[in-house]
């Protein structure tokens, strides 16, 4: 089927795109930009006050497929995706069974093949079982698919497991994507150690309990040589740390959420909101703002997630009995649009390398840009369109988010995946 996409305000940094032209699509394939294309047979969108780029990636999902379907599952996971602007997503593995050998990862693939509603780049584990004492299938994984290796949901904690793992694993050329949290210093902490905590006894979390293993990680990427990704970094030493590994040609990059970059511990209060407890916590005004500088900065190589659904009655219990963690994939685009681009803080350009461009270069996937012969994965959004977070519902299954009630501008209104109409007029197709 062919698509003629009319009068969008193009923005591509890779191809030098930032202007107002209509795209063609034919097949899975972009065939055409520029102005005044002719339709043909194509069926016409018009995209006046629009704004198209490459289709956006989340490299860091919880789709809880298999195991945990209850919470989210591949099909509600992904149209959750496609109706934030998302034509992938890098699905994580602490799933039941762990996606720690190839047949779990294959599990996914077919899943996503048959029922999504985006593209699924599955992550393998780096240990077996997420225990941190034997190295998982990682040469099975890759076979099947993988894209990356990650303990994601705690973290490799011994220090020589995880150079194991990365000497290991480079021979395979994948990231290794670090969930940095010492367990033995955290303990049972629940939110950011300090006046909050206090205030609201509830144990608390210390920065030190994340940046001591981004400082660990970081000299054991320079001792292997493996490719290091620091997932959802959350504090401003722990970027420090980051972007003086940089300056001296470590290979290494992060990651930062929407929700580290536009909520602090000052939003918990008295009422204590389970969508507010996540991992790693939410931490202090300052530590958000360094982060939103260091995305742009480009310290922070992209915006991702960490979407993690749980079930209503899951987050319904008492706060130091609920899981960490709150929804994202449908607030995302708009949070940065609101927050970052209509401020002027970040252009619309760094948006997309921060959200497309860079996701995809640090998972190895293929580029995609808005050039003819490429694969037509397409985000397309309004950014003057003004909605409520939560007013309609969500796709997910879950509604743990921390924005809910939240009047956003900018939302996505059309994707393509490979030349797929996913999302048409704002509504999953």
């Amino acid at each position: 089927m062919a698509f003629l996409l009319k009068s969008a305000h193009v923005v591509d940094p890779a191809a030098g795109l930032d202007e107002v032209c209509d795209v063609l699509i034919e097949g899975d394939k972009i065939a055409a930009v520029a102005p005044s294309l002719e339709a043909g047979d194509a069926t016409v969108l018009d995209m006046s006050g629009k704004y198209l780029v490459p289709g956006l990636v989340d490299m860091h999902v919880h789709l809880r497929e298999p195991g945990y379907e209850h919470k989210e599952d591949i099909e509600s996971g992904t149209r959750a995706a496609a109706k934030g602007g998302f034509t992938g997503v890098c699905s994580m593995p602490n799933t039941d069974p762990v996606a720690d050998n190839g047949s779990v990862i294959e599990y996914v693939k077919a899943r996503a093949a048959a029922v999504g509603h985006c593209r699924v780049f599955p992550s393998g584990a780096c240990s077996r079982g997420l225990k941190g004492e034997a190295l998982s299938e990682m040469g099975d994984m890759v076979a099947h698919g993988a894209v990356a290796f990650t303990d994601d949901g705690r973290g490799v904690q011994g220090a020589g497991m995880m150079r194991r793992c990365m000497d290991y694993g480079k021979m395979f050329g994948k990231v290794f994507m670090s969930h940095c949290q010492d367990e033995d210093l955290v303990g049972d902490g629940q939110i950011n150690e300090g006046a909050v905590s206090t205030r609201l006894g509830l144990l608390g979390w210390p920065a030190q309990g994340e940046e001591i293993q981004i400082a660990r990680d970081i000299e054991l990427a320079k001792l292997t040589g493996a490719k290091l990704h620091i997932q959802h970094i959350s504090t401003a030493y722990g970027l420090e740390l980051v972007r003086r590994a940089k300056e001296e040609g470590v290979e290494v990059t992060c990651e930062a959420t929407p929700h580290h970059m536009f909520l602090s511990e000052d939003d918990l209060d008295e009422t204590y909101n389970t969508s507010l407890k996540v991992n790693p916590p939410l931490r202090t005004q300052a530590d958000a703002e360094a982060i939103r500088q260091g995305v742009i900065d480009g310290t922070v190589d992209a915006i991702v997630t960490d979407h993690a659904p749980h079930a209503a009655w899951e987050k319904s219990r008492e706060f130091e009995l609920a899981p960490f963690g709150m929804i994202g994939l449908e607030t995302s685009l708009a949070l940065v649009l609101t927050n970052m681009v209509r401020t002027g803080k970040m252009g619309y350009d760094r948006l997309v390398e921060a959200m497309s461009i860079a996701p995809r270069r640090i998972l190895g996937l293929d580029p995609v840009s808005i050039r003819p012969g490429s694969v037509a994965d397409i985000t397309v959004f309004d950014p003057e369109l003004t909605w409520t977070v939560g007013e309609d519902g969500f796709e997910s299954k879950a509604a743990n988010s921390g924005f809910t009630g939240v009047e956003l501008t900018g939302r996505a209104t059309d994707v393509f995946v490979g030349g797929k109409q996913t999302l048409a007029g704002g509504a999953v197709c």
